[in-house]
């Protein structure tokens, strides 16, 4: 079994920063991709940002404003988000895309979610 625990969600002020973290644990063979989604109430679930290797890739509305990171040896992937706006207000999720074994296909494993709030 994969597990990916999220933490360093909260409240702040707009102007704000966080730093959320995700672990992925269990029975990884390879991690490729590891990124951040977001939901807001009533809408869809948006990708933040996402890396693969040494690419990274992020959503139009936090670019300059938030910063993925990874630490390969902790399978854990890190979102700096710095500026905060009241319409990062959303419960963000983690995300791989990981194999369990060398025969394993490519399976997408997501946190439990964890809530952001920007107060204005």
């Amino acid at each position: 079994q994969v597990q990916l625990v999220e933490s360093g969600g909260g409240l702040v002020q707009a102007g704000g920063s966080l730093r959320l973290s995700c672990a992925a644990s269990g029975s990884i063979f390879r991690i490729d991709s590891m990124g951040w989604y977001r939901q807001a109430p009533g809408k869809q679930r948006e990708v933040v940002a996402k890396t693969n290797g040494g690419s990274t890739n992020y959503a139009d509305s936090v670019k300059g404003r938030f910063t993925i990171s990874r630490d390969n040896t902790k399978n854990t992937v890190y979102l700096q988000m710095n500026s905060l706006k009241p319409e990062d207000t959303a419960v963000y999720y983690c995300n791989a895309v990981l194999a369990s074994n060398s025969r394993s296909n490519w399976y997408n494993y997501w946190g439990q979610g964890t809530q952001v709030t920007v107060s204005s």
